[in-house]
């Protein structure tokens, strides 16, 4: 009987057995989880769940019971210590598991403060899973003061659940503008001023020169020479591909597992979707940190395990919850040479990315309209003047018959 073994019981992980099984395979499954509980949703970890408007059990992707019910061996709480690739085998501790196919969903892992810095002491966090907000949460009290490092999403989703919750928030990024790396100056300006009428001050251009404290952090030094006294610290200076056990089995790294357009390794044998892959997208190699890309990439996986020889064709698609503001984004924004605004009701806008005449990306805030409008026309290569979007007696729906 064929055994598909995956590694990694997060979405990618679980959404690969579900298609398995809905799709018909009648081999056996299983799926390894480092985690004590069943696979769960991640996004909401950092906001609802650590707000406390959403119980465990709603993170669940799929009750526990769904693995029993569709012969789904479930194998939480275990760490997978080998790949022998040649043997075809996972060792688990002594145990060795056979597999005909292998799915690595390993995920990535949060980067982590230096020692030398202060990363160690009590008091720093990270936001990547459960035990880690879970073991942030009761620092959560008015009144307290926190340090956030990195100005991207996650350290903006974690200020504005820190000033929500009546917390002093301070958020530091090296770099000239949050978000730097990932949207245009127009975005970062825009959750620049929402974050400050919110009350959290944002520091540009100034790096974290060490931690103080003694055993648990009690202050912080910046680059230039500021002291903070701070009650904790929460670091999202980004994420790195989990790849330690595709290194181990003797697959092809680049920016990741690297895989063909099928979702192979450079093993036939070994598979891997989600956030761990790179893959060629416009003839760049590239990783997608997405929920979307995690259950696309993993479906296509399963399909083609079962030999339907797909390609996965990605559509890049990514959001973030802040107060009351919905930040969608359709596309890539890579290579942009130009950014038009257009203004929609009650403060909503949306920032359009051009190279040239051809339409890359769209970033919209509280404009959904705009949002599905530029996903479709990404999606459908299509490209409308850039006057027409600026312009807001346009009517968005008749850009979609161009």
């Amino acid at each position: 009987m064929t055994h598909v073994v995956v590694i990694g019981a997060g979405q990618a992980g679980s959404s690969c057995v579900a298609k398995l099984r809905n799709a018909g395979f009648d081999g056996q499954v299983t799926l390894i989880g480092s985690e004590p509980v069943p696979p769960y949703q991640r996004p909401p970890l950092s906001k609802k769940y650590l707000l406390g408007e959403m119980e465990l059990e709603r993170l669940f992707l799929r009750p526990e019971s769904f693995y029993t019910e569709h012969d789904i061996a479930l194998r939480l709480s275990t760490t997978v210590t080998g790949i022998d690739a040649a043997a075809r085998t996972v060792a688990i501790g002594d145990e060795v598991v056979g597999y005909d196919h292998l799915v690595l969903a390993t995920g990535s892992e949060p980067r982590r403060l230096p020692v030398a810095i202060g990363g160690a002491l009590d008091g720093v966090f990270t936001v990547r899973d459960l035990a880690d907000v879970d073991a942030m949460a009761p620092e959560f009290a008015v009144g307290r003061r926190v340090l956030i490092v990195g100005g991207g999403y996650i350290g903006l989703e974690a200020a504005a659940v820190a000033a929500a919750k009546g917390l002093n928030v301070t958020l530091v990024e090296m770099a000239d503008r949050i978000l730097q790396r990932v949207a245009a100056p127009q975005t970062s300006d825009f959750f620049r001023d929402l974050h400050s009428r919110h009350g959290v001050e944002i520091v540009e251009g100034v790096g974290l020169d060490h931690l103080t404290g003694e055993g648990r952090v009690s202050g912080v030094v910046l680059s230039d020479g500021r002291n903070l006294e701070v009650d904790f610290v929460i670091v999202g200076v980004g994420i790195a591909p989990a790849a330690g056990l595709a290194e181990m089995a003797g697959v092809t790294l680049d920016n990741g597992i690297a895989t063909d357009a099928q979702g192979r390794t450079s093993d036939p044998h070994i598979w891997a979707a989600g956030d761990c892959t790179s893959f060629l997208f416009q003839g760049n190699r590239i990783r997608l940190e997405s929920v979307p890309n995690a259950i696309d990439q993993a479906e296509v996986v399963a399909e083609n395990i079962m030999g339907a020889g797909k390609d996965y064709v990605a559509q890049p698609w990514f959001w973030s919850d802040q107060y009351d503001v919905k930040l969608q984004i359709a596309g890539l924004n890579t290579g942009y040479d130009n950014v038009v605004a257009r203004a929609g009701e009650g403060g909503a806008v949306s920032f359009w990315y051009y190279r040239g005449a051809d339409l890359l990306a769209v970033d919209a805030m509280n404009a959904p309209r705009d949002y599905m409008v530029g996903k479709r026309l990404i999606e459908g290569g299509k490209s409308p003047d850039p006057a027409a979007i600026a312009d807001p007696e346009t009517d968005m729906k008749a850009l979609m018959r161009l």
